[in-house]
């Protein structure tokens, strides 16, 4: 197996949505670099959410715009957003982090968490989440449905998650899963860690589809053919594509199979 390409880019609610449309919401972005906390931008319509510790996820409290058709997944008609997709709202402008008893989060509050790493991501995740973000895609983790609703059949789940106990309440259950599924994202090593999308104004969380690839970040070094092999079983028949984030520059390559001819 040989590597084919190695390139950067130049570059309330219910489970069925009805949420409005804004083009400009996914268009910002925000200059970043690993030492630098970029300053915030100022929006007319801004979101607040309120931060779960148990869950490492915010739930939307007061949602403005229509950011959220393509931002955050759904349980039982509210909105959750992952630490990764705070983070970048929160630097265009388009959200407010509230602690538990109300109080505003900074922005470098939200880079903090961020850097720990107990949220199923970390500032490559992040670095990579963000540039498919300004480029237009869709991104949402791997193997996590944008909606519990028909779930099975428009979603990659992975299938390496464990099932979650029974419980009496049908949310409990939904945290549980979502619980489960972050915990089981590795940092540090070969994952699958995104299911991207292509732009697409009538994308539906109910109903996505097959993302256009699973996102994989690398380490320094190349992946073996066995670990790619692995990957691409539990991706499912998706294309998948690897990120290496290396001081601040991001690289994104893939692999396909080639047979040498045979010589007489």
């Amino acid at each position: 197996m040989e590597a084919d390409k190695w390139a950067s880019f130049s570059e309330g609610t219910s489970d069925s949505e009805g949420y409005g449309e804004d083009p400009d919401d996914d268009d910002h972005c925000c200059a970043y670099a690993s030492t630098d906390i970029p300053k915030l931008q100022f929006r007319k319509d801004i979101s607040r959410s309120r931060w779960l510790d148990p869950l490492g996820l915010a739930e939307v409290v007061e949602r403005k715009g229509g950011l959220w058709t393509t931002t955050g997944i759904v349980r039982n008609g509210k909105i959750y957003c992952f630490i990764e997709e705070i983070l970048y709202l929160t630097e265009i402008g388009a959200l407010h982090l509230l602690s538990k008893d109300g109080t505003p989060l900074t922005l470098e509050h939200v880079y903090n968490k961020v850097a720990e790493g107990k949220s199923g991501c970390s500032l490559e995740y992040y670095e990579a989440y963000k540039h498919l973000k300004s480029l237009g895609y869709i991104v949402g983790r791997h193997g996590i449905p944008w909606s519990v609703r028909r779930s099975k059949a428009n979603c990659v789940v992975n299938q390496d998650t464990p099932e979650p106990a029974q419980s009496g309440d049908e949310e409990s259950r939904n945290n549980i899963l979502i619980s489960e599924m972050i915990n089981n994202m590795q940092i540090g090593g070969l994952r699958l860690a995104f299911d991207v999308y292509p732009p697409n104004s009538r994308f539906r969380k109910s109903a996505p589809g097959d993302p256009c690839f699973v996102l994989c970040l690398a380490s320094e070094y190349p992946p073996s053919k066995e670990e790619i092999e692995d990957l691409e079983r539990h991706s499912h028949g998706i294309p998948l594509k690897f990120c290496l984030v290396e001081h601040g520059r991001l690289s994104f390559f893939s692999f396909n199979k080639v047979e040498l001819p045979i010589l007489p």
